[in-house]
């Protein structure tokens, strides 16, 4: 039998009109010739450019000027080459060179894709039966270069979706706290992290550092040790474990004028400088009843992959860490919404073929996974991952998997296992869930359809998916065929 899915009409595309204004800088020579052009002009011709630069752009960002300030504060070290001192620069000087500073980044020019959903924390006015939603996307544009978007919206008694409006201005965070350390606290950290190498001797490091340190503190601590006499240490790879560690731990805080549609988490550190990809958000409940956002995503700096979690518990203010221990080395994983028999869990991908689990007393560090699922079928040989967190369910938990076939085709399937021993696989269905169909096969990378969370509305799966690496849409399920054909599917 196969399990009726229900196509909605609704897409979520790829929009080159949804820009932020970003830092901009190429070299110091170049740098240091615009400043000079622009204290070379006078009052009126400088008064003149700035003005058409702000009828052309204020309606675009939400204080523009904020922005031109902020980045002349960025590039201020250069004043001290020129030997000028910048208290003497009047506001139209400074704003109008932090505009030379300043450039357009538009956000999902080229693909909107790999969606979660989730129950929003705010359900006031909504009626019987509706549920007010987060739909997180991944948004990529110039470059390729990947960042985290939200949408919201309202699903009625028939998980019929009303998006709501989508504001205009968006924005980075307004401010980026990076994590003051402890000397303690980070040696233990990377004790825990534990590399293979034992001759690493992180003191040399440490020792340059003082009780309490900053990430800029930590890098200079590395400079040195780099250009240090000390021969016998040259082991980059403690070296980049450490600047991994730190750089990882950030907080981001949006401002509260901001609509969530407006919000955008762009890469920060250098270990994802080259995109934040597939962020599976899942709201997770504590053993006291407590809601947290989390949501794991895979850091990619142009070379290598890391994941990382976001944690959140209003959308407005987002603390980001590494997820540290010896299986967090690939994509895909994805946290349990609850603890499961007194631990947190987690599904995994270790190998890049087939579905693994692992538990851990920290939901940062986990450290080993047993193997959950190998590819059975023809639609999955290639490989078999999850589509994002497990749903809980009276009949055990529901994991939307996606399987790789021939031609590479992804497909999305669903499988079924205990409650009390989520290591048990009561079913898996035989067919896919999803294929991509003739117009879902067109796009970046083709014959793709994916998922990173979905959540059950009423009687109904809901399951939002990308299309083809490109554009986005969503679909539901009857919750009680899928249950019964998952329970069914051992026997047929």
């Amino acid at each position: 039998m196969q399990v009726a899915v229900n196509r909605k009409n609704i897409k979520f595309l790829p929009d080159a009109s949804r820009v932020i204004a970003r830092f901009f800088y190429t070299d110091d020579e170049r740098a240091i010739n615009a400043i000079r052009f622009v204290l070379a002009m006078s009052d009126t011709e400088a008064k003149l450019v700035l003005n058409q630069v702000l009828r052309d752009y204020s309606l675009r960002h939400r204080n523009i000027t904020k922005i031109f300030e902020k980045n002349f504060n960025r590039i201020s070290h250069l004043f001290i080459q020129l030997n000028i001192e910048t208290e003497l620069l009047d506001f139209t000087q400074k704003i109008l060179i932090g505009a030379y500073f300043t450039m357009e980044y538009s956000i999902d020019s080229a693909a909107f894709f790999n969606p979660s959903i989730i129950e929003h924390p705010d359900q006031t006015e909504t009626g019987d039966h509706e549920k007010r939603v987060i739909l997180s996307f991944r948004a990529t544009g110039e470059g390729h270069i990947s960042s985290i978007v939200f949408r919201t919206g309202v699903l009625d008694a028939h998980s019929n979706l009303t998006v709501e409006p989508v504001g205009k201005m968006l924005e980075e965070a307004e401010q980026i706290r990076r994590h003051i350390y402890d000397k303690e606290s980070f040696r233990s950290k990377l004790d825990e992290m534990k590399s293979k190498n034992k001759e690493l001797q992180p003191e040399l490091i440490l020792n340059h550092l003082n009780e309490k340190f900053t990430y800029n503190e930590l890098r200079q601590s590395i400079e040195t040790v780099r250009k240090s006499t000390h021969q016998a240490y040259d082991n980059k790879n403690l070296l980049n474990q450490i600047t991994w560690l730190a750089s990882s731990h950030y907080e981001l805080e949006f401002s509260l004028d901001t609509h969530i549609s407006e919000r955008v988490i762009f890469p920060v550190s250098t270990n994802e400088k080259n995109g934040i990809e597939d962020a599976r958000f899942v709201k997770f409940r504590e053993d006291d009843g407590q809601v947290t956002y989390y949501a794991t995503y895979t850091a990619y700096n142009g070379s290598s992959i890391m994941p990382k979690m976001i944690e959140t518990k209003d959308f407005y203010h987002f603390n980001v860490m590494p997820i540290n221990g010896e299986i967090a080395q690939n994509k895909g994983m994805a946290l349990f919404p609850r603890k499961v028999n007194g631990q947190y869990a987690m599904l995994c991908r270790l190998d890049g073929f087939n579905n693994y689990i692992a538990y851990s007393d920290q939901i940062s560090i986990w450290r080993k996974a047993k193997l959950l699922q190998k590819p059975r079928f023809p639609w999955e040989f290639i490989q078999i991952g999850n589509c994002g967190s497990p749903i809980e369910t009276n009949e055990g938990w529901l994991v939307i998997t996606h399987g790789v076939g021939p031609m590479r085709e992804y497909a999305i399937g669903a499988s079924l296992f205990d409650l009390q021993n989520p290591e048990i696989e009561i079913g898996r269905l035989k067919n896919p869930l999803l294929v991509p169909n003739a117009e879902e096969r067109e796009g970046y990378v083709p014959n793709v359809v994916y998922s990173c969370g979905s959540m059950i509305h009423n009687e109904d799966l809901i399951l939002p998916y990308a299309m083809s690496d490109y554009a986005s849409t969503y679909a539901t399920v009857n919750l009680r065929e899928l249950l019964n054909e998952l329970k069914n599917s051992e026997k047929n």
